[in-house]
């Protein structure tokens, strides 16, 4: 097909896609056809199940089997390779289109069973293939070829330059010529490229202004309501399987593509065992790991806003929160949250009690980091992309001054740099408001770059502060008391606990204390002398500048004076108060630094 040609039908090419198709193959006919590339970069949920046909039966397949019997229908050649099996025509179920096309090739090329599996030997033999068709004269015998490389992470993976002096290097060569010959975008010639993962795909490749990448999302909930609807369908068994509708299920599997939903309804059809709320939950959970690749960490929160202690106008904000959030005004929840306090002020269990008190899932990211190169980005994408399709979700990321890196990440070939920008776009796309509820933990918010701090991303900054009355000192230890099973009557306590500085933590350590003396001497209750005992006993931390410098630095980075406690609000009421706060925390800095 000449320029021209190719020119005439590209618009009526484009335009003719079936509404029913998928955003990314649309996205593909219209780049393709307009000829800005012949070269294209599929990842994302590039291994999943994908809608083969808008007819009855409805049948579900590969993706590449989608593109050889959708988007290349009626292409003289679509072939399929990967480093393991090699290469291999792609025609779906049709055998007959199959045989005409190993006839094709073999009168073309040779015999097709001796294609070599060798990559670099493929890609020659190949390469003479689309020469061979690009000097045809006759436009009837010109081929319409496309090729999909299944797996092209391992076939160009991302590398360092001094890497790619070998056959490696020569593979990105050739597939760059292919995307920049202007003669091969003129013919109907496309090779696609599947990867999971876009940062595991060589960067100079994908990089290139020759190159289209597309996104293959996360299911949404009409694509598994579909796919319910068609399991469902086939022998009338979802009824048998589990109580839930379709729409039910399509509701309560958000997070999962469509590889797992149909494991976890097979999981069911051979256990015989019908899902119910705890079992899908369960079966959801394990799922999701394994799509991120065991990278998030479920957290199941037994515990609400109801039995977090003190911090009242801190509490109060996050049970605003809630409220909005079960009422589904998605628009008012904030983008994240900073929870900043000195240690032990109970900053993971106040993130834990708001995700039981909103009634979504709550994970917290496992170390994603790794010594391979792109992996660790690999890593992160992977993660994010579960995320987004699973929300509304609770993200909790500890210590999140050492996690998340910084701009000027250095020493690691700007691996930190990259990670950290990945984040904070994630944090900043608005669409994700209400749906992505990221919370930052840290005592130490002064070393948390100021990009995450914004208004947009973790706009709401909550501090957290010791227990500053025998009154929440009281109520604290009888809450943690509760939390390690056993009760505990206030009024054992001594008075005047408050100005001994107790933090959460110490708290906690005391009442593990006391339950302590009491199963050592045989006895399951706990008494008012064993709760005596552990406080006479206890010695607090002597770190006293380090825990006033985060005290300080959680004051300064509050966002509503109504999240302070009384003492602070009277400080910060005079004037140039905010001033000598910081002239303080500097003051200590330089004493714990000498």
């Amino acid at each position: 097909m000449s320029t021209d040609q190719r020119t005439l039908l590209s618009g009526e090419a484009a335009a003719s896609v079936p509404a029913w198709f998928p955003s990314w193959a649309r996205e593909f006919a219209e780049q393709f056809y307009a000829g800005t590339s012949c070269l294209f970069v599929f990842h994302g949920n590039v291994h999943d199940l994908v809608r083969q046909s808008n007819k009855e039966p409805v049948v579900y397949g590969r993706l590449d089997e989608f593109l050889a019997i959708q988007l290349f229908a009626d292409w003289d050649l679509v072939i399929r390779y990967d480093l393991s099996n090699g290469p291999d025509v792609c025609a779906g179920s049709d055998r007959d289109r199959r045989d005409k096309m190993i006839a094709l090739l073999s009168n073309r090329i040779g015999e097709f069973k001796t294609w070599p599996r060798d990559p670099d030997a493929f890609l020659s033999l190949l390469d003479h293939l689309i020469q061979r068709n690009l000097m045809e004269e006759d436009p009837a015998k010109q081929l319409r070829i496309a090729v999909v490389f299944d797996h092209a992470q391992y076939l160009t993976p991302s590398s360092d330059l001094a890497q790619l002096t070998g056959p490696l290097g020569a593979r990105l060569v050739r597939l760059l010529s292919w995307a920049q010959d202007p003669k091969i975008k003129s013919f109907s010639i496309a090779f696609c490229l599947l990867s999971d993962q876009l940062s595991e795909v060589n960067e100079r490749l994908v990089g290139s202004p020759h190159v289209a990448t597309l996104n293959v999302p996360m299911p949404t909930g009409d694509d598994r309501r579909g796919f319910a609807d068609w399991f469902d369908g086939r022998d009338g068994k979802l009824g048998n399987l589990t109580n839930f509708t379709p729409e039910q299920l399509a509701e309560l599997t958000s997070g999962l593509n469509l590889v797992s939903l149909e494991r976890l309804l097979a999981l069911a059809e051979r256990s015989h065992i019908k899902l119910d709320s705890a079992s899908l939950k369960k079966l959801k959970k394990g799922l999701i790991e394994r799509q991120a690749r065991g990278l998030v960490e479920f957290v199941e929160p037994v515990q609400t806003l109801d039995d977090f202690v003190g911090n009242d106008g801190v509490k109060q904000r996050l049970v605003d929160d809630a409220a909005l959030l079960e009422k589904g005004r998605l628009d008012a929840s904030p983008m994240g949250y900073l929870i900043c306090g000195p240690v032990g002020t109970g900053k993971t269990y106040l993130a834990e009690c708001f995700a039981g008190s909103v009634g979504v899932p709550c994970v917290k990211l496992r170390n994603f980091r790794s010594k391979y190169v792109g992996e660790t980005e690999g890593n992160l994408e992977q993660l994010l992309t579960v995320l987004r399709a699973m929300g509304p979700v609770v993200i909790v990321i500890d210590e999140a001054d050492a996690a998340l890196g910084t701009r000027e990440g250095g020493g690691d070939s700007g691996t930190s740099s990259r990670v950290f920008s990945m984040i904070a776009s994630q944090m900043g796309d608005t669409r994700y408001r209400g749906m992505l509820i990221w919370m930052l933990l840290t005592s130490r918010p002064d070393l948390l770059p100021i990009d995450l701090k914004r208004q947009g991303r973790a706009e709401v900054h909550l501090p957290l502060f010791n227990p500053r009355d025998d009154g929440e000192v009281n109520f604290m230890f009888k809450v943690m008391a509760k939390k390690n099973k056993f009760q505990l009557d206030p009024a054992v306590l001594p008075e005047g606990l408050s100005k001994r500085g107790y933090s959460g933590a110490d708290i906690e350590s005391i009442v593990l204390s006391a339950k302590r003396l009491a199963l050592t001497k045989g006895r399951d209750q706990v008494s008012g002398e064993d709760v005596t005992q552990a406080i006479d006993d206890f010695v607090p931390s002597a770190q006293g500048l380090e825990k006033e410098k985060q005290e300080l630095a959680a004051v300064l980075e509050c966002t509503s004076m109504s999240f302070l406690p009384a003492d602070w609000k009277e400080r910060l009421s005079h004037p140039d108060a905010r001033a000598k706060a910081q002239e303080r925390m500097a003051a200590i800095r330089k004493l714990i630094e000498e």
